[in-house]
């Protein structure tokens, strides 16, 4: 156990203070770097060090952004007003239902989930759509239909909804998506994304509702589709030229050749692309995606901000991930 005396002293390393405060090391990275959110000292190597202080605001910051919160809003906040702002949506949220299955959703997920337990298409795409135009696209695939889908594999997981509710489901919002997915304008200089799943993985939908976000936020994307396998991967990353490479993990959470697919991966993939990988399995991996430096994304929430950071470097994550 860390004696309480000494890390007030001395500090807390990053990795230490992303698992106390459930921010990715590369997020609180950016979070200093770009909106001076904290400021760690220095120890003698030049590696940030953390206060318990600089936890409390990473996690409350954390807690905001994931209410709705733009974080360019909030981190310029004391810690007392960041206290007071996070108390005050805690006494005011009203979650709806779907918030018992996922948190910091829009009011338009239970409708949503209505529709798909009545298999109403017309209901489910009119929902969507509304929720676009009133909440823009980058707030409808964030708090719409990535909790959304989040709700739907639980409710399916606990046998609330059958396997015909949760098909249904994936074929409209895999339209939907694939028409926000296309490219906006003239992309020709754009970044390049690919997006797939790796072997073993079927469900597509997490990586293409992550193209539509990419192409909202400008990217140029190209879509594999599901459980390609690494040379596959590799081959397409090398000839497209491609930013970065965003894997969805979502099931199995303990399939046993992954984290070595994983690792091949990155051995095989050009060392300044990025590797990006979500979904709702990938916490089960995230002791091999540390050991590889690949950008671990726990809410989509957080990659419009390493989109943005990886468009304006010019090397990814490789050497950032080691201080």
């Amino acid at each position: 156990m860390v004696d309480s005396m000494a890390m007030r002293e001395t500090g807390m390393p990053i990795r230490l203070a992303a698992r106390l405060s459930g921010v990715e090391p590369h997020l609180i990275r950016i979070w200093e770097q770009r909106y001076q959110a904290v400021q760690p000292r220095r120890s003698r190597g030049k590696h940030r060090l953390y206060s318990q202080e600089d936890v409390e605001r990473l996690s409350l910051m954390r807690q905001l952004t994931l209410s709705g919160h733009s974080i360019g809003q909030v981190a310029g906040l004391t810690t007392a007003e960041l206290r007071r702002l996070a108390a005050s949506i805690q006494a005011t949220d009203r979650a709806p239902a779907a918030s018992e299955v996922i948190p910091a959703t829009d009011k338009s997920v239970d409708a949503c989930l209505a529709a798909v337990r009545a298999m109403d298409e017309r209901g489910l795409r009119k929902h969507l759509e509304e929720a676009g135009s009133r909440i823009g696209t980058q707030g409808l695939l964030v708090r719409v239909v990535a909790p959304l889908l989040h709700a739907l594999g639980r409710l399916w997981c606990d046998g609330t909804i059958s396997a015909a509710h949760e098909h249904f489901a994936a074929t409209v919002v895999r339209d939907f998506l694939g028409d926000l997915a296309k490219p906006m304008g003239n992309l020709e200089r754009a970044p390049l994304l690919v997006t797939a799943t790796p072997s073993g993985q079927l469900h597509e939908l997490g990586a293409l509702l992550v193209s539509a976000l990419a192409a909202n936020l400008g990217w140029r994307t190209v879509r594999l589709g599901a459980s390609v396998p690494v040379i596959e991967l590799a081959g397409a990353v090398r000839e497209l030229k491609a930013r970065a490479l965003a894997l969805s993990v979502v099931y199995p959470e303990d399939d046993p050749d992954l984290p070595r697919e994983l690792e091949r991966l990155r051995a095989l993939m050009p060392p300044e692309v990025a590797l990006i990988v979500g979904g709702a399995a990938a916490p089960a991996y995230r002791e091999v995606l540390e050991r590889i430096q690949a950008y671990f994304m726990e809410e989509l929430a957080q990659l419009p901000v390493l989109l943005t950071d990886l468009r304006r470097s010019a090397a990814p994550s490789a050497a950032r991930n080691k201080r």
